[in-house]
Parts: C-alpha cells; structure tokens; sequence
C-alpha cells in the first residue's frame, strides 16, 4: 500500500505487546508522544481507526489485519535476512504455533523435535481449545494453528493429520461406584465428569448425544491440562473423554477401563499455515504433518 509505513504498525504492536504507550515508548526507545504520534499517521492513512483506547488497549478489526500483516513481515524477516547478511549473528528465530492441549500431550512435540534441535528457534506454544486455535492464527499471533476446522482462512492452506480418537473412561474402582450396573442416563447423573476449559463442549455433546442429557446436567471439574485428565481418572475422581493414542499404556494395563465400548468420539484435526511458506516454516509443516499422518488413524 503506498505510503504505509511500518514503523506506524510497529508502534501499534508495541502498544498491544506491551498494554500501554508509556511501555510501548520504553521497548521502542522513543518518546510516548511519538507512539501517538505513529498510530495517528497510521489511522489517518487507513481513515479509521487502529486502536481501541481502553486499558489495557486493544486492536480494531482493522488493527488486527494490520498486525498479522506486520507479524508475518517480521517471521519473513528473520528468515531471509541472516541468509543475505555476511555478518550475520545466527541469532533464532521465533516460531508460534497455536495447539489444543492433547495434541501438546501426545505428538506434537516429538514431531517438532528434530527441527528443535536442528535449528536455532524459539518455540511459542499457544494452547487453546481446538474449536478456538484458528483465532490466533487468523490475527497473525501464529504461523500455524491445529483446529477441528477443514476449511482455510484466507490466504492460508489447511492440511487434513488424521483422526484423534477419543475414548470415556474410567478406573475400576470408579466403575465400580458408578457404573456397576453400566453406564446409563441415570449413573451419568451423579458420575462427576471433566471439561477443559468453559469453551469445552465435548463432555456435553457425549452425554446429550448418546444419552440424551440436556446440557448443564452433569457434574464436571473444569481443568485446563491434558495430563490431568489421566490422572483424574486413575485417581477414581471422574470418569473422562481421553484420545487412545495418550492412554494405550493404561488400558493396556488394566488401570483404566473404556467404559462405553460400543461409543467412540472422533475427531479429523487438521494443520493450517500460510499458503506461501519457505525455510524452517516449510520444514515445520512438513515434519509436523509427516509426523502427525503416521501416528494418527486416518
């Protein structure tokens, strides 16, 4: 776009990044007047506003596009440069990738690990529920998103990874207090469950779905880590919606019991990337969905 300026975007990510124009000022080495200052240039250019003034302050809709713009600028920067400069300072380059916790707790980073120890990168993991990660790439805080979601955004490509099994399960002693008499609309009334987060509407569907319980109905501990659902369950304190790739070990050791063998959630995970990638973010996806098709079932 003639005119544009990155500087004036560079200010705007400094204010976000930062939650303030005194802060911003301080991580740019100017004064706060010119932040303002930038940011107006940049609104007056774009004839609306950037940036919601509030505290801490937030992007427009049209701020948010500014700054994946100016984010993907700067992955591409670090990139390319140190490959042109002679002097260049082997200083590693920051990779952010938005994942849903059980991808984080099984294969991911095995998948990353020989680009990990390959190359100098600095490894930002973002974990969200799989429902919401296409969120942080859409406002370019990502370079990569694992989501549930087949079709792309914009300007992005979205590859299929297989499927993730989830499978309901329990400890014997669990099952013994709950489920004796096997799992029905009524046991599951009193069995207390676990959800990730409150966006998480996996258990809710379960139960709705297959046992005809409307939402709100069941008792559910609310924890945000993958591995704490195994443990919850082996402890005998719910019964949990758990991937069979992250527990092969315990029910094949007796320590958890698939509780509803006849049922089985699934869900296809998909990797979505910018559509033009090269370098370490082309070696990325290639490790990751290479990784990835051979782990889970397709």
């Amino acid at each position: 776009m003639r005119g544009l300026d990155y500087r004036w975007i560079e200010a705007l990510d400094a204010v976000i990044s930062q939650r303030g124009f005194e802060r911003a000022a301080e991580s740019l080495c100017i004064t706060q007047s010119a932040v303002s200052q930038r940011i107006k240039q940049l609104e007056k250019l774009m004839a609306q506003p950037m940036l919601v003034r509030e505290q801490p302050p937030r992007p427009t809709p049209a701020g948010q596009k500014l700054l994946g713009l100016y984010r993907r600028v700067r992955l591409l920067e670090q990139e390319l440069l140190p490959a042109l400069a002679t002097d260049a300072d082997d200083q590693p380059m920051s990779v952010a990738i938005a994942t849903n916790a059980d991808s984080l707790a099984t294969w991911l980073l095995p998948a990353l690990s020989p680009l990990l120890k390959s190359r100098r990168i600095e490894l930002n993991l973002l974990v969200e529920d799989e429902a919401r990660t296409l969120d942080k790439l859409r406002s370019g805080e990502v370079v990569g998103a694992l989501s549930m979601e087949s079709r792309p955004l914009p300007g992005c490509v979205a590859e299929y990874l297989g499927r993730v099994d989830y499978l309901c399960v329990a400890s014997p002693a669990f099952v013994s207090q709950y489920f004796s008499a096997g799992v029905t609309r009524a046991s599951l009334l009193s069995a207390p469950g676990v959800t990730f987060d409150p966006h998480d509407d996996m258990h809710e569907q379960f139960v709705h779905q297959h046992f005809n319980l409307p939402p709100g109905s069941v008792m559910k501990h609310t924890v945000r880590s993958s591995e704490a659902f195994v443990r919850l369950a082996l402890e005998g304190i719910a019964f949990c919606l758990i991937p069979r790739v992250q527990i092969q070990h315990e029910l094949a050791q007796g320590l958890l019991v698939n509780v509803t063998p006849e049922i089985m959630l699934s869900r296809r995970m998909y990797w979505h990337h910018w559509a033009l990638e090269s370098g370490v973010l082309s070696e990325l996806t290639q490790q990751l969905t290479q990784y990835a098709r051979h782990i889970l079932p397709q």
